[in-house]
C-alpha cells in the first residue's frame, strides 16, 4: 500500500481476520467483520456493522455504509464454494443494506464494480455481475446473475434486471422497471416488461454531449423504433445514413453483440 501518513482506525468491537490486508488511513467502524482474504485500499471507510468476506478487494477511497454485505457466497444453487472473487473499485459509495455476492465458476469467477459508482440502499448485485464506472443504482435496484452494466448507466429504484442481460452505457432505466432483454445505450427504458422510449435527451444534455451527437443518436433511434423497420433493416439504414458519430457506432456494436435481443 502507499506510504500515506495517516494511520488506520479499527474500532475495538470490529473483527478483522489476521490475513486481511488493510491500507493506510482506513476506518473500520463498530461491529464490522473483515474476512481473512479481504484487501482494503487506502482511505476505505466501513462505517459500522459491515461484513466483508471471501477473496474481496475494495479500492481506495470507497465508503461503505452500515449493514452492507460484500463478497459472501452466491445465492446460485450451482455454487459449490469455489474460490471466486469480488472486486470493488475506487471512490464508490455503497449505501445501507446493499448486498454484493462473489462470482461463480459458471460466470468467470468474478463479480466486479468499477470506480465512482453510487449504489443506493438495499440494492443487490448478484454473482458474476460486471458493473462499469460511474454507474448509479437507486434504492432496491436488483441485478440477477451475469448482468453487465456499462459506464454511467442509471438503474432506477426497485427495478430488476434479468440474468445475462446487458444495460448499455449512459442508459437510463426508469423506476420499477423489469428488464428482460438488453437495454440500449443512451436510451430511456421503462416499464414492466420494459420498453424503450428513445434517446435519453435530458441525460445527454446534462452529460455535455454536443448538439450534433444528440441529433445523430436521435435519428438512429427514430430508425430503430419508429420507422417500421425490423432491427436488421434499421441497423443497415443507420450504417448508411450516419457515418461520423462514435456514439452511434457504440450503439450499433451493442445491438450486434446482443445475445438476448434488445429492448424496443
Amino acid at each position: 500500500m502507499s506510504a500515506a501518513t495517516h494511520p488506520t482506525t479499527i474500532h475495538p468491537t470490529a473483527v478483522v481476520g489476521p490475513g486481511a490486508r488493510i491500507g493506510y488511513d482506513c476506518f473500520i467502524g463498530p461491529y464490522c467483520i473483515i474476512g481473512d482474504e479481504v484487501q482494503l485500499g487506502d482511505g476505505v471507510r466501513l462505517e459500522s456493522h459491515c461484513v466483508i468476506d471471501g477473496r474481496t478487494t475494495i479500492g481506495a477511497g470507497t465508503q461503505v455504509f452500515p449493514f452492507v454485505s460484500i463478497g459472501l457466497a452466491s445465492q446460485d444453487l450451482k455454487y459449490k464454494g469455489e474460490p471466486s472473487e469480488t472486486h470493488i473499485g475506487e471512490r464508490n459509495k455503497i449505501r445501507e443494506f446493499v448486498t454484493i455476492h462473489r462470482g461463480t465458476a459458471g460466470g468467470g469467477m468474478l463479480t466486479r464494480v468499477g470506480d465512482d459508482c453510487l449504489i443506493m440502499a438495499q440494492a443487490h448485485i448478484a454473482h458474476d455481475c460486471l458493473i462499469g464506472d460511474g454507474v448509479i443504482m437507486a434504492n432496491a435496484a436488483t441485478l440477477a446473475g451475469h448482468v453487465i452494466i456499462e459506464d454511467r448507466a442509471n438503474i432506477g429504484a426497485y427495478s430488476g434486471v434479468h440474468q445475462f442481460c446487458r444495460v448499455g452505457k449512459e442508459a437510463y432505466i426508469g423506476g420499477y422497471s423489469v428488464v428482460v432483454k438488453d437495454a440500449l445505450p443512451f436510451a430511456l427504458t421503462v416499464g414492466n416488461h420494459a420498453k424503450c422510449y428513445g434517446l435519453n435527451i435530458t441525460g445527454m444534455k446534462r452529460r455535455g454531449y454536443s448538439r450534433a451527437t444528440i441529433d445523430s443518436l436521435h435519428h438512429a433511434f427514430h430508425l430503430l423504433l419508429s420507422a417500421k423497420l425490423n432491427t436488421t433493416q434499421a441497423v443497415e439504414r443507420i450504417k448508411q445514413e450516419i457515418t461520423d458519430s462514435p456514439e452511434v457506432s457504440d450503439l450499433l456494436r451493442f445491438i450486434e453483440a446482443s445475445q438476448r435481443g434488445v429492448t424496443k
